[in-house]
């Protein structure tokens, strides 16, 4: 989880783990991150390495390819492997691309 708050930190846009509280929502661009579930190694009937999966939800009111290129430069910096998509959110009207990938803890 250290590294996933440096990764966020060094993103350098507002933030807040899974959402921001009502009526807080800075103006966009803004990420929501969260960690739904692990993808765990185990060994010996244990645990042997953690690994946690996350989710980065970049929130713009357009299309911006700088912004993204933001995000995924810093996830390039540290080795991340990550999958990505997009979607338009027509009720907030804002784009919303999502990175995926696992970290290890």
């Amino acid at each position: 989880m250290e590294e996933l708050l440096q990764i966020m930190q060094e993103i350098d846009i507002p933030s807040a783990y899974d959402h921001f509280a009502e009526g807080e929502s800075p103006d966009p661009p803004f990420i929501c991150y969260l960690c739904p579930g692990s993808d765990n190694f185990g060994a010996d009937g244990k645990v042997y390495y953690k690994i946690d999966e996350v989710s980065i939800e970049l929130y713009t009111d357009e299309k911006s390819p700088a912004t993204e290129l933001k995000v995924e430069t810093v996830l390039d910096k540290h080795g991340i492997f990550y999958d990505k998509s997009e979607t338009w959110i027509d009720s907030e009207k804002l784009y919303e691309v999502i990175y995926e990938f696992e970290i290890g803890g």
